[in-house]
This record gives C-alpha cells, sequence and structure tokens, in this order.
C-alpha cells in the first residue's frame, strides 16, 4: 500500500468528524488549520508519546512509540501514540521477539474524559488498523490517557463502538470524494474552536454575505468608537 494515497484518509481525522462534521471538513478537505492553546498543549504531549527513542521492554510488556498503522478495509492511514505488545499465549509472532503477544493501542489527549465518543472511535480505528495488519484476534481492550487527571480510561471495543466507526469512515469518504463542506451547525463548543474564524459560525445561514460584511463592519466601528 502507498501510505501517500489520496484516498486513504488519516484516522485521527475521526476525532474531529465524530466532535464537528464542518470543522473535519475544513481541515482535511479544504486544509485549514489554525492554533490555540489548547492545540498547542495537545501538540506537546503527543511529542512525547511520539518519541521513538523511548521504547522500551517491561517485563512481559513491550512498549513502541510512534507506530505506523493502516486498513486497507477502511482505506486509512495514521499512527499510534503507544502500542503496548503484551506476552499472551493466544497473541501473535513478532519480528525479533521470542514468544507471542497481543497488541493494545494507548492514545494521550490532552484534557479529560468526554461524554461523547470521539476519542473512543479514533482508539477503536487504531485497534482495527492493528489487527488487520498484525493478523491476531480482536483487541477488546484499548486504553485513552488524560493529561488533565493523569489517569488511562479503559475503553472496550465492542460491536456497537466497532460498527460505529466503519459507518463514520464511510460518511467521511463519501464527504471527501463529493469534496463537501457541510453547514456550520452551532453549539456552545464554537466558542473554543481553533477554525472559528475559518469556519465563521455566526455567519447566517439564511442571509446574504454582504449583509453579514455589513454588520461586521458597523460592529469594528462601534468598537473604535467606544474604544
Amino acid at each position: 500500500m502507498n501510505q501517500d494515497d489520496d484516498n486513504y484518509l488519516l484516522i485521527s481525522g475521526i476525532q474531529h468528524f465524530a466532535f464537528c462534521r464542518r470543522q473535519w471538513a475544513l481541515i482535511h478537505i479544504e486544509s485549514q488549520w489554525a492554533e490555540n492553546m489548547l492545540t498547542v498543549s495537545g501538540d506537546l504531549m503527543h511529542n512525547r508519546a511520539h518519541n521513538q527513542s523511548l521504547a522500551e521492554k517491561r517485563g512481559n510488556v513491550i512498549i513502541t512509540r510512534d507506530m505506523p498503522i493502516f486498513s486497507r478495509i477502511l482505506r486509512v492511514r495514521g499512527k499510534c501514540d503507544v502500542v503496548e505488545l503484551r506476552r499472551d499465549d493466544n497473541g501473535v509472532s513478532i519480528f525479533g521477539q521470542e514468544g507471542l503477544w497481543l497488541p493494545c493501542p494507548v492514545e494521550y489527549k490532552r484534557g479529560k474524559p468526554k461524554s461523547h465518543d470521539a476519542d473512543r472511535l479514533q482508539l477503536c480505528a487504531q485497534a482495527i488498523c492493528l489487527e488487520e495488519m498484525l493478523l491476531c484476534p480482536k483487541i477488546e481492550t484499548a486504553y485513552l490517557y488524560y493529561g488533565e487527571t493523569k489517569r488511562r480510561e479503559n475503553v472496550q471495543l465492542d460491536i456497537e463502538l466497532r460498527e460505529s466507526v466503519q459507518a463514520m469512515f464511510t460518511e467521511m469518504h463519501d464527504y471527501y470524494d463529493n469534496r463537501y463542506t457541510p453547514r456550520v451547525k452551532r453549539t456552545k463548543a464554537c466558542t473554543s474552536c481553533s477554525l472559528r474564524d475559518a469556519c465563521l459560525p455566526k455567519l447566517p445561514q439564511d442571509g446574504k454575505v454582504s449583509t453579514y460584511i455589513k454588520n461586521a463592519i458597523t460592529e469594528d466601528e462601534l468598537s473604535c468608537e467606544n474604544s
């Protein structure tokens, strides 16, 4: 497989897509991106998680970092922050290692556990890729590590979560193939989104662009007069 193939979507995109379909399209279809404090702090955490020099072995566990992964079935590619290979009689052979091993992905996140499934969907997609690549049994459990709580969350990779991953990537491929960017659906999360200026969530969906620009100019003029 050519991992630069344009038909392969980034696995990390499913987290954006689950959070906000428009945000995903702006990033992955329109190639728009902007940093804020939240994205920068998240990048700092991932830089350590992806440090391949920190690979190590602890007893019956081999810890690897920044592992490239892909799935021909889902047509996705990406990298795992951390994969823990645990010695297990039901596992598979690993080049250069004696015995049998089962992989377990660990995804690092900046904040704290969320009420929605965005992070869990990304983690499940990583597990599906590992299963396909290594021809190993289904990975039943994986982990999300959150920087704010400094704790792991145990995630059960059940059939419902797996079906959601497959359905979501099907939808993502459809959007990507048609270069479709969904319209704005304003939520409270818009205020902390780094792409707020590119998304323009306050732009009236049924109004004219000229009216929006005129109102924005008026607001700026009033702000200058009052400053």
